[in-house]
């Protein structure tokens, strides 16, 4: 699959936004007096009209993908599928990396898409209530900062203090190649995981300007249908073999797998026209969404075992499904960009009917989840590096990591929180 995040700072994967905004936040978001730029159902919403829950199953849904990002970067660390700022030896036999191919490439196939998405959704609802200058005064504050403190401060410490590479001799030459690494510009590619926030940036900004050329009808829509799901996934299937003609799967420019960026970019746009037309909690809770996550949940595995069975082992760059006039290329394309949204759908399904609520123990979840999200990267490094010489099988050692690194990044985040400089881009 995709490389996400061997230094300089390759990342799946992955998350601020209003997305990791805390409950009071969301709260005063809740009696906010409506704008003309808002539609009827988040008119509604700011008048206090609309039930907690609508909010709380999003909340605790992007709290299961940053759970699901950090994991990813623990199966990857051991199953050397995919690319991190470490893999640990020995590169395991075939047999052993095919389950993990599965299931990450499942992982990948939907749910950055569906981040972009709920980040879609509030990037439209926090345009219309406080204008152009305060949205984008907001977005630098709870992306920019937190990227750039990335690239500044986490990728140096993790590349060069934590794994030591390359090895530095002196405080001179440290100095030296900071310098180098800042000036030199080198540094725009070290975002690591906080790419996601680096691309929001910039959605940002063009979504900013568009909205000021054209404001467009905020009146409310029906809710999508299966015609409207079917021609968003072959529009997909189709941008995305396109896009990978020129940008293959395994390279990256600035550290953007531009690869996986049709995906993300219409997954923001329909997040953002879910919410300017007032359909998303109507949809997610339909019948439709359920039975698209399951079809999503069982024929995704079917389809990928027939796309790798006929098309062989894929080798360097994962040639030949990495891009071209391939139909092994266009195969794994269809399986990917299908299977994706699918089982989106079926995540905003799921969390929408049963994970409405929240408890003390899913609000401080919540409250600390991108600072998980920022923090991950050097705690999973050190931990794996610590754990190094207990020689544990992949699945073992992805279990452990996933669960060590989820402890010790939340204690971070919560210490993290309480510092006035770093809670200000938390």
């Amino acid at each position: 699959m995709a490389k996400r995040g061997d230094p300089p700072g390759i990342a799946l994967s992955p998350q601020n936004l209003d997305l990791y905004q805390s409950l009071d936040t969301l709260k005063a978001r809740m009696h906010t007096e409506p704008t003309p730029l808002m539609s009827k159902p988040f008119a509604a919403a700011a008048q206090g009209r609309t039930p907690g829950p609508r909010l709380a199953w999003v909340d605790n849904l992007r709290t299961a993908v940053i759970l699901l990002v950090v994991h990813m970067h623990a199966c990857v660390t051991y199953s050397h599928v995919g690319g991190w700022f470490i893999t640990l030896p020995p590169d395991p036999e075939l047999k052993v990396k095919i389950p993990f191919l599965f299931w990450q490439g499942h992982l990948q196939s939907f749910f950055m898409g569906l981040l972009f998405f709920i980040a879609g959704y509030f990037a439209e609802t926090s345009l219309a209530r406080k204008g152009t200058g305060l949205f984008l005064r907001e977005r630098w504050m709870r992306l920019g900062l937190p990227t750039l403190f990335f690239m500044l401060v986490i990728w140096p410490v993790t590349v060069w203090g934590i794994l030591g590479h390359p090895k530095v001799e002196s405080m001179a030459q440290l100095l030296q190649r900071y310098r180098d690494y800042t000036l030199g510009g080198a540094f725009l590619s070290g975002s690591g995981p906080l790419w996601f926030t680096f691309a929001l940036l910039l959605y940002s900004l063009v979504f900013a300007a568009g909205r000021r050329i054209s404001d467009g009808s905020a009146a409310p829509r029906p809710t999508p249908g299966a015609g409207h799901l079917l021609l968003f996934g072959a529009g997909l299937v189709s941008a995305t073999f396109l896009v990978r003609l020129v940008f293959p799967l395994e390279t990256s420019f600035l550290n953007f797998q531009l690869a996986y960026f049709a995906q993300y970019l219409v997954g923001f746009w329909a997040g953002a026209r879910s919410a300017r037309h007032g359909w998303l909690a109507s949809f997610a809770e339909s019948p439709l969404a359920g039975r698209a996550g399951m079809i999503g949940l069982a024929g995704g595995p079917i389809l990928l075992f027939a796309v790798l069975w006929l098309g062989g082992t894929p080798g360097h760059k994962m040639y030949p499904y990495g891009g071209g006039w391939r139909w092994e290329a266009f195969g794994l394309t269809f399986w990917e960009q299908l299977t994706g949204p699918a089982l989106g759908c079926g995540m905003l399904h799921l969390f929408s009917r049963h994970f409405g609520f929240h408890n003390r123990v899913t609000q401080w979840l919540a409250k600390h989840s991108f600072g998980v999200y920022l923090l991950h990267t050097p705690i999973l490094v050190a931990l794996a590096l610590w754990g190094q010489s207990w020689q544990l099988t992949p699945l073992a050692g992805t279990l452990w990591l996933t669960f060590a690194g989820l402890v010790a990044a939340y204690a971070a985040a919560a210490v993290a929180y309480k510092l006035p400089g770093l809670r200000a881009i938390l």
